[in-house]
């Protein structure tokens, strides 16, 4: 566990009963059921952004509308390129914590473009194919070992024949005001990531100062252990 400079919500606020999920580029909020799930069962007021994953500043209205929609304190949450967005979104008063599950948490000027620009030597570069009417998409040959690899055979095919269009304009999104520099953060990292490495995962969290966990999994650990994602968002709830 990093020590983060943040703490829980401030005694005086009360706790969140509100999560706000955000999902990342090539799928739908359809992956957060399971967390989902668990979370109700807690007590929660849980909300699924359907982001449209065509530009970041899209999303980020998205996001705003169902913030606009809570009745009190929330945890707002990202995975993969859903971190983008809610470091953008994550001024929203009622955002009380930001939490990334093996997400990008960028800083100021910064995009999922720029961040993935330059990767070390030897690292796994996600089979992202050459863009299609200013649209990405993973070749689905290498969807199940790369972006889920502890999912079971039939459900990443699934998820592979079932992507969702991610915009050029998304990838390039740059962040202007990063929300985890002036509000509480959390971190998973995913060990067996292998489309974001885990040290640019470690990387990002350690200078959001956010308290990290670290979890067996691949990029869809939040598909694959929901239980341990559940858990931090529980944690950044102060529950």
């Amino acid at each position: 566990m990093h020590a983060s400079p943040h703490r829980s919500p401030s005694p005086s606020r009360p706790r969140p009963r509100n999560i706000v999920l955000v999902h990342g580029a090539f799928v739908d909020g359809s992956g957060w059921q399971g967390v989902h799930t668990i979370l109700k069962r807690d007590g929660y007021h849980v909300s699924i952004v359907q982001n449209p994953t065509v530009s970041l500043e899209g999303d980020v209205a998205a996001v705003r509308l169902a913030l606009d929609a809570q009745d009190g304190p929330v945890v707002l949450v990202g995975h993969s390129y859903g971190g983008v967005v809610i470091s953008e979104a994550g001024h929203h008063p009622q955002v009380a914590a930001l939490v990334y599950i093996a997400a990008f948490a960028p800083d100021k000027g910064e995009s999922v473009n720029t961040l993935i620009a330059d990767p070390p030597p030897g690292a796994v570069v996600p089979p992202i194919l050459p863009p299609r009417d200013g649209f990405l998409f993973l070749d689905r040959a290498k969807f199940a070992e790369s972006f889920a690899g502890d999912l079971p055979a039939e459900q990443a095919a699934f998820m592979a024949d079932s992507q969702s269009p991610w915009g050029v304009d998304a990838l390039d999104g740059a962040v202007t005001d990063p929300a985890w520099q002036t509000k509480p953060s959390w971190y998973l990292v995913a060990t067996d990531d292998r489309m974001i490495p885990p040290p640019a995962q470690r990387a990002m969290a350690e200078r959001a100062g956010s308290d990290t966990v670290e979890v067996a999994g691949s990029h869809t650990v939040y598909v694959s252990r929901p239980t341990e994602v559940a858990a931090l968002i529980r944690q950044a709830a102060g529950h």
